[in-house]
């Protein structure tokens, strides 16, 4: 596989965890400076504001994580956007932005069943809302961000210091969260590994942006690490890469960050030497 396809890289950091049972909290400041040096391309943060398990909060690691690195981007992913208002997100982001020289990639979801409704109870917002909200805060996100006058508040208003809009990164699997990928991103994040229902997504996507007369947005893949080591997770990942995958989150095995990292770079260094 040429240097050109090859797909970046990133990895999670210890913020959360997929299990309820096993709750994976880790030393976020080491896991950054490791991924930095191991020459991983992203760390990613995950979203929830009530969950299932223990989780941290993305800002809060994100800013830790550029505070100990240079090279490595910074992935919030996927920041629920519908739980906040979108200034207070503006004001997040560009703030992470002037703090890791401009190193976010910014993904967004609307969220899943998977925590219950505790999220949208305590913020007060109608969890059946949340598709129309995330579209309107899209809309307003690179005016807010990069400080320029929005109206959306009845008066102007205009965030202050400015920054550059971030890559955005829209995650979702049905057909609207496809649109969306098309009408405000430039990637869409697939969640689910199966090459075949991931074929039929790209081919969705395709078809949404001759609809839309838009760019087809790259494509982001969250796929786990092998359990059977680098061998099996490059052969995974080069048959995904064939497919059009330009990014893969590679999602952790269990506690032991360091060892993930490790294969997650030696599936990296294989993929462009090969």
């Amino acid at each position: 596989m040429s240097t050109q396809n090859a797909p970046e890289i990133g990895v999670f950091l210890p913020t959360s965890t997929p299990d309820p049972e096993r709750p994976i909290i880790g030393d976020v400041v080491a896991a950054a400076r490791t991924a930095d040096r191991l020459g991983l391309d992203a760390v990613w943060a995950t979203d929830q504001l009530v969950a299932r398990a223990p989780i941290l909060d993305g800002a809060v690691a994100l800013a830790a994580a550029a505070a100990v690195t240079e090279r490595v981007r910074l992935g919030w992913g996927v920041l629920i956007l519908a739980l906040r208002p979108p200034v207070v997100v503006a004001k997040q982001v560009a703030a992470l932005q002037q703090v890791s020289g401009n190193r976010l990639l910014l993904g967004v979801g609307t969220g899943n069943t998977a925590h219950g409704d505790g999220s949208w109870r305590a913020v007060g917002v109608p969890a059946g809302e949340r598709a129309a909200r995330t579209d309107a805060a899209l809309a307003l996100l690179p005016d807010l961000i990069e400080g320029r006058p929005v109206t959306a508040y009845g008066e102007p208003i205009a965030l202050a210091p400015a920054a550059p809009m971030p890559p955005l990164v829209v995650a979702g699997e049905v057909r609207a969260a496809r649109r969306r990928a098309v009408r405000f991103g430039a990637e869409w994040l697939s969640l689910r590994p199966e090459l075949g229902a991931l074929e039929r997504g790209i081919a969705e996507l395709r078809e949404l942006a001759a609809e839309l007369g838009r760019e087809v947005p790259a494509v982001a893949l969250v796929a786990p690490l092998s359990q059977d080591g680098p061998d099996a997770t490059t052969e995974q990942a080069a048959a995904f890469a064939a497919a059009g995958v330009r990014r893969l989150l590679l999602s952790p095995t269990g506690a032991d960050t360091e060892a993930d990292y490790a294969h997650a770079a030696e599936v990296r260094r294989r993929l462009r030497a090969g």
